[in-house]
């Protein structure tokens, strides 16, 4: 039996190392400048580079705290902190208490940005669409929902080793 289990975590730690390459492409093609750039343009959205994944992640994740929305985007809380004040101050955002600690302050999607998210989301689809076209629907149901799997499975508090 300890022959079986060997064999079958060495095609898991090969299996892994291929998937752990392909999300790092991803990945990196998701956080590259040039394709919020594209996004931006084909949404029609008049909106700084630099906001976009805010706003974005705002809408998706919020209400959010700023600390946490630092570490979810991989940048450093006072420069969030100076980037959601402007999303704010262009009306994209409101700030409110947190609903389990009241002094903190966190960010909510406001109307304007709704509008601007729903528009990244309709451009989003367009570019889905000309990614997907020749994939059969199946295949796209199983990466999704295997996508998610895993997804839930990283954000799970790792086993003790």
């Amino acid at each position: 039996m300890t022959s079986r289990n060997n064999v079958q975590n060495t095609h898991i730690r090969l299996q892994f190392r291929k998937l752990h390459a392909s999300v790092l492409d991803i990945v990196s093609v998701i956080n590259r400048p040039q394709r919020d750039e594209i996004l931006i343009k084909e949404a029609g959205i008049p909106l700084e580079r630099a906001l976009f994944p805010l706003l974005v992640s705002i809408e998706r994740f919020g209400p959010i705290g700023v600390v946490e929305l630092a570490d979810r985007i991989g940048r450093d809380y006072t420069t969030v902190s100076r980037q959601v004040a402007k999303l704010e101050s262009l009306e994209l955002v409101a700030r409110q208490a947190g609903a389990t600690d009241r002094r903190v302050r966190e960010a909510v999607i406001a109307p304007k940005g709704k509008l601007m998210t729903d528009a990244v989301d309709a451009a989003r689809d367009r570019i889905a669409s000309s990614i997907f076209g020749a994939w059969d629907v199946n295949d796209i149901d199983e990466l999704v929902r295997l996508m998610r799997k895993f997804a839930d499975a990283l954000n799970e508090e790792p086993p003790a080793t």
